[in-house]
């Protein structure tokens, strides 16, 4: 008799999948984050959307995307240059369905102006839980929704642009943007002589007619199969900024000639490339030699996807692992009542509610800027801030979070592996660390007293918290001194924690002292579970992050 495979074992003691959920409503920390930031009229809305990313069809959609990367196709079968990216359908899926949801345009009118309200908000948390299931395809998202913030210095080009940028249809075809049912934007900037320092680019811009003429290359031209790039050249009168579509005005492929896709750590499903211009048709946007003031247009809001990304990041890291270790028994009890694991558990469910009230409330001033100076300041201040913590948190978190599944955190077949190896790039892209910290020491110098008005506010928004008064004199000291930069990175982190505290305090108040308590004091240990939180404590957060069914 022959004996069926796998006959001598059952499967038990494993976690059921973490799918089928609502991604919205199991968060408290997002319900309570997006309720203070006046985005409480988005509750249904959000969700919806929670609950349909929230789907094991989504999961699904995400595993396949990153097991199927993308694939560059030079030439078609007679020999003519075609440039052209494939990727799988799952990828295209994920696409349509956050274009669907707004991620890419939902911040803007229909004309391109600030949509105002809780736009930015609402989006965000949408932005947040999509991070969740699949972080690559999201490259695309984010630039396109920023590219509109530098298009708008040109009224003429961003009124040509938005009937096709300002659909909620995803369209994959290769053909000229104005045919299209919509549109998808990149970025072309990093070199490889200058990398973060673009105004050492030698790509070369010349003037024809109305247009220019690019010629040179780029060592990361990202989201290759968008229908236009903001590109960074040097012409005449210095580094100025170009609308680079795939197509010419006649029809024909424009002359951008990719190299080869970058074989990345992570960001599996979305393609990065090396690209050559052989005298590519391109617009002009905004002054010549101005290029650097357009595009940052693009990247502060570039950047503050970074920091959802990473904060989504890790909330799906804390929740994948608290799922499992609530289904988990080890020594005849559950994981999650095992008190060594429950402190684990805990502190890093205190991180996230931090860092989900910091991200959501960053976002809060992105959409108060334009009429309240305040917030404008505080908006400027603390991109580049809330950028370097939570992105530089997520790897270490994530792989905590992998930790407490064991074996099988570490293996493909889960998304946590998956999650550790995308979370370094947000990190990198849109400037490192180093670059952040440079960008607070500029903001402080340039609008001091904006500067220390947004400081004196988070004084005042975490008064009687542990630790808060002696952050803000070390920050105050560091940031003012004479060797600022050298102690910028210790200033940052802390200024960082402090915004955290002060964005918790404004909707828990009790989780804002523990936090304070173990970040602004030295009452912590360097890894998670060795702050001093109590079973009460523990419990009281672990119910906030994922209510038990």
């Amino acid at each position: 008799m022959t004996q069926a495979p796998f006959a001598t074992h059952d499967v038990l003691n494993q976690s059921p999948p973490f799918e089928d959920v609502n991604l919205f409503t199991l968060d408290r920390p997002l319900v309570d984050a997006v309720r203070a930031a006046a985005g409480d009229g988005a509750q249904d809305e959000l969700a919806t959307f929670g609950g349909h990313w929230g789907s094991a069809a989504m999961a699904e959609r995400g595993r396949i995307a990153n097991e199927n990367g993308p694939k560059l196709r030079l030439f078609d079968a007679k020999g003519f240059r075609r440039d052209v990216v494939e990727f799988h359908p799952a990828y295209h899926e994920l696409m349509a369905h956050s274009a669907h949801g707004g991620l890419h345009n939902s911040t803007w009118t229909p004309d391109g102006r600030l949509a105002g309200g809780s736009a930015e908000v609402i989006r965000a948390a949408k932005f947040f839980i999509a991070a969740q299931v699949e972080t690559g395809h999201l490259c695309p998202i984010t630039m396109t929704r920023a590219a509109v913030g530098a298009l708008a210095i040109d009224p003429a080009l961003l009124a040509a642009v938005m009937p096709v940028l300002g659909t909620r249809s995803y369209d994959p075809a290769f053909a000229p943007w104005p045919q299209k049912r919509g549109m998808t934007m990149g970025m072309g900037m990093t070199e490889k002589q200058g990398g973060t320092d673009v105004r050492a680019n030698m790509t070369r811009a010349e003037p024809d007619g109305d247009a220019y003429r690019i010629t040179g290359h780029k060592w990361f031209m990202s989201a290759p199969m968008c229908d236009a790039f903001l590109v960074l050249a040097q012409a005449k009168g210095g580094l100025t900024c170009f609308f680079m579509p795939r197509f010419t005005p006649d029809g024909r492929v424009n002359e951008i000639h990719f190299q080869r896709l970058k074989d990345k750590l992570g960001n599996r499903s979305n393609a990065s490339s090396e690209v050559e211009f052989t005298g590519a048709y391109a617009l002009r946007l905004g002054e010549e030699g101005r290029g650097v003031p357009t595009i940052i247009q693009m990247v502060s809001l570039t950047r503050q996807d970074c920091a959802i990304a990473s904060s989504g990041l890790m909330r799906s890291g804390l929740a994948h692992a608290l799922h499992h270790a609530r289904h988990r028994s080890v020594f005849q009890k559950h994981l999650a009542d095992q008190p060594l694991m429950r402190s684990v558990l805990a502190d890093m469910a205190l991180h996230v509610e931090a860092s989900t009230a910091l991200t959501i409330r960053l976002c809060h001033s992105f959409d108060r800027a334009p009429a309240d100076a305040g917030e404008a300041a505080r908006m400027r201040l603390l991109t580049p801030v809330v950028k370097y913590w939570t992105c530089k948190s997520a790897p270490g978190f994530l792989y905590e979070a992998m930790e407490c599944l064991g074996g099988n955190g570490y293996v493909e077949d889960g998304i946590l592996a998956r999650h550790y190896r995308e979370a370094p790039v947000n990190a990198i892209w849109e400037g490192s660390g180093n670059v952040m910290c440079l960008d607070v020491l500029r903001a402080l110098g340039r609008e001091q007293d904006a500067a220390q008005a947004v400081l004196a506010g988070l004084a005042g928004e975490t008064a009687g918290l542990s630790g808060a008064a002696e952050a803000v004199a070390f920050i105050a000291k560091a940031l003012r001194g004479g060797d600022s930069e050298r102690l910028a990175r210790a200033a940052v982190e802390r200024l960082a924690l402090l915004a955290a505290a002060a964005a918790l305090n404004g909707i828990h108040p009790a989780h804002a002292e523990l936090f304070a308590r173990t970040r602004l004091t030295d009452a912590r240990g360097d890894f998670y579970g060795s702050a001093d939180l109590s079973v009460e404590d523990s419990r009281g957060l672990l119910a906030r992050a994922l209510p038990e069914s």
